[in-house]
């Protein structure tokens, strides 16, 4: 059974890139929303295997979105995994209080995006 994920990005074109590869590389099951409230609601009813937060997003950021998530019973305990084009050190010590089970930076290569979650989630 192929896995699910939800991308919640405001950027179309990266939305589109990470279906392509995590579709193409892995067989995995994509739905996307373009802000934090639309992703919500998708948690709320799909139950995705993991989600993909971009961190930069307008009305809800990405930590506002997380904290949504995490604070509703029915998405806590969906891993969540950042997605950001600042490198990891210049926002290490913000990301260490959040509940997130990863970082990926962008850009990243599509093909390489499933390796490089199943990584995050096995470790």
């Amino acid at each position: 059974m192929s896995k699910s994920i939800l991308i919640i990005d405001d950027e179309e074109d990266v939305k589109a890139i990470a279906k392509m590869g995590l579709e193409m590389a892995a067989n995995w099951d994509v739905v996307t929303a373009s802000s934090g409230q639309e992703g919500l609601s998708i948690a709320e009813t799909k139950q995705p295997d993991v989600i993909l937060l971009d961190l930069m997003m307008p009305d809800w950021d990405g930590k506002e979105t997380l904290q949504q998530l995490k604070n509703n019973p029915n998405t806590a305990s969906i891993p969540v995994i950042l997605m950001t084009a600042k490198t990891q050190s210049a926002i290490a010590s913000e990301l260490e209080k959040l509940a997130i089970v990863g970082i990926i930076t962008k850009p990243f290569r599509p093909l390489q995006l499933p390796e490089q979650i199943d990584k995050i989630l096995n470790t």
